[in-house]
């Protein structure tokens, strides 16, 4: 046998040892998937470890660029899993680096224990082949990390914001747009437009927009609220405002908005009240 084929035999008949010792190392009180008592996310875990030994005990069988080919579905799968991008990627990283420190010690007993026939250089190549392989692993690991965090963080955002602009029917004829925490240029934005949208889907008469929710606005995003109502004129539906705060008020006179033609209410509740009496 050679005695890079020797060497992986030798680490694969420790996979599982590895995996066990591994886990027992960690440290419980960190954030995210290695502290989980979740015996599911446990098992899942400890199997994603071994899978890594089974691939990287390869390197002593391969060429550089067949081992790291092989080793791109780990990756990617482990990078993009749901319980690793809830952890801090500095600990992930701290896994790796614990696991490179695994296998130098294994290979270091593995050449003491055979020394008059390893060389030391020999034995050199193994420990730099590894920490080459773990870095690479690393690299590639955070490129795929980060975008998959990335895309999580922006269907995330797109959900939360196009959810933030819902039109309730309160009647056949009459809806309510309950506006609640900051608004920024491109939340605005997307409120104009799915609130367009909704009103004429529903054949809205009269939209109540509530700002009671909205701490304040900067004079941008404001232009855009008003902007709303005008839209709303064109398209034939009537406004009403309900909860406009103090700070809101100024924006809109510091701005020249004019409230003819705009009724307004100090609270939501008031403005139930006159949907009632109307009804």
């Amino acid at each position: 046998m050679l005695k890079d084929e020797e060497l992986h035999v030798f680490l694969c008949e420790r996979n599982e040892k590895m995996t066990e010792e591994w886990y027992a190392s960690l440290d419980k009180d960190k954030k995210g998937i290695y502290a989980t008592t979740d015996p599911v996310e446990i098992e899942k875990l400890k199997r994603q470890n071994y899978e890594f030994h089974v691939l990287f005990c390869s390197m002593f069988g391969k060429e550089h660029s067949e081992f790291l080919s092989e080793f791109q579905e780990w990756i990617k799968q482990v990078a993009k899993d749901e319980a690793h991008l809830a952890t801090p990627l500095e600990e992930v990283l701290e896994e790796f680096f614990n696991t490179q420190k695994q296998y130098l010690e294994l290979i270091e007993e593995y050449y003491l224990k055979h020394k008059e026939h390893i060389s030391h250089e020999q034995f050199v190549e193994w420990c730099f082949g590894v920490v080459t392989a773990i870095s690479d692993i690393i690299q590639e690991f955070t490129v795929q990390n980060t975008v998959a965090a990335q895309s999580r963080m922006h269907v995330q955002q797109v959900l939360i914001t196009e959810m933030s602009a819902p039109v309730i029917l309160l009647s056949k004829e009459t809806g309510l747009l309950p506006l609640v925490g900051e608004i920024d240029t491109y939340r605005s934005q997307v409120i104009f437009e799915k609130t367009l949208e909704q009103s004429s889907k529903y054949n809205i008469d009269k939209l109540f927009i509530d700002l009671s929710g909205v701490p304040i606005i900067d004079t941008m995003v404001a232009q855009q609220i008003f902007q709303l109502i005008y839209g709303l004129k064109i398209i034939g539906v009537k406004t009403a405002l309900s909860g406009i705060s103090p700070e809101i008020a100024q924006t809109a006179v510091q701005l020249g908005i004019q409230f003819d033609g705009i009724e307004v209410y100090s609270t939501l509740a008031q403005a139930m009240e006159k949907i009632a009496l109307n009804a």
